[in-house]
């Protein structure tokens, strides 16, 4: 896509600093970064959002993420990394992996809610229909 600054990092005509890539994946990392070594892995085919990709591709990507975790948790001395697609930023299919630590500061995820007494089962039951 020629308006996708990520496709432009694969094509080469935009820098960024890689920590992997292969024949179907590209892993760089994040320029606005949650934590130092906060990693973005992206399929070299673009792909708007994750519901966009075929399934073989995001199977493929989620495995390689896996290896991913444990080289970013190893080298950063990590706790932990966190896993995340959440695409809103960059029209570009992208899995952000992020080193955490147990006392980092960083909330846990994002505010959560509670659910009203009846409100639990009225969506799960509109979900699974």
């Amino acid at each position: 896509m020629d308006d996708c600054i990520f496709c432009k990092i694969v094509s080469g005509e935009m820098p960024a600093a890689k920590v992997y890539e292969d024949e179907k994946s590209l892993a760089f990392l994040d320029i606005n970064p949650v934590s130092p070594g906060h990693v973005l892995l992206i399929p070299k085919e673009h792909h708007q959002m994750m519901d966009n990709a075929p399934d073989e591709l995001i199977a493929y990507l989620f495995t390689s993420a896996k290896k991913l975790m444990r080289k970013i948790k190893k080298s950063m001395v990590a706790d932990y990394v966190v896993v995340s697609v959440a695409g809103m930023d960059v029209p570009h299919f992208h899995i952000h992996l992020i080193p955490r630590y147990a006392n980092d500061g960083l909330a846990n995820f994002w505010p959560t809610k509670k659910y009203k007494e009846w409100e639990m089962e009225q969506i799960a039951k509109k979900i699974r229909e």
